[in-house]
């Protein structure tokens, strides 16, 4: 089987967002089987040689936004987010659209202060050689990535998480 039509039988979404999502959760993938590996060789190196492994919490924590935030636009493409429905069934169909509508609006809005907030700290850290503690890694990089995904985040909740909410059966 072909990878195009083994992306097309497990993936719904259209078109470049299919592919979109597919290198997302592989690049997820990759960075949690390497936490894996890492997470193995620490406890390994710290119980049987009595060292562990120098900046593993440090990239723990790089891999750990790494996943989040990769995972996020391919979440909201999806409107996998929680959402409590409470009221829906005592509330009209209309209502409860409108309200959906304007969850869009502020979920957008919110991924797109977040974005603008995160890119100006990715600047603000770059600009003055920010790096992280053991493995001297540049943090403002790992920040801008933040950023540009809470960017796709904004985009995709504006875009196809309103679309979903209109074209919703009543």
């Amino acid at each position: 089987m072909a990878l195009s039509e083994w992306v097309s039988e497990h993936y719904e979404e259209k078109g470049p967002v299919k592919w979109l999502a597919f290198f997302l959760e592989c690049v997820t993938a990759v960075m949690l089987f390497g936490l894996m590996l890492l997470t193995c060789a620490d406890v390994i190196g710290r119980y049987f040689l009595g060292n562990s492994i120098d900046g593993a919490v440090e990239i723990t924590e790089i891999a750990m936004a790494v996943i989040v935030f990769a995972e996020m636009p391919v979440i909201t493409w999806r409107g996998g987010h929680v959402v409590v429905d409470l009221l829906d069934s005592y509330l009209g169909s209309r209502v409860v659209k409108a309200l959906g509508l304007l969850s869009a609006l502020l979920i957008s809005g919110a991924f797109y202060a977040l974005a603008g907030w995160m890119m100006y700290l990715a600047e603000r850290s770059i600009s003055r050689n920010v790096v992280t503690e053991y493995l001297q890694l540049p943090v403002g990089y790992i920040v801008q990535y933040i950023s540009v995904m809470s960017y796709l985040c904004a985009v995709t909740m504006i875009t196809y998480g309103m679309y979903r909410i209109i074209k919703e059966k009543s």
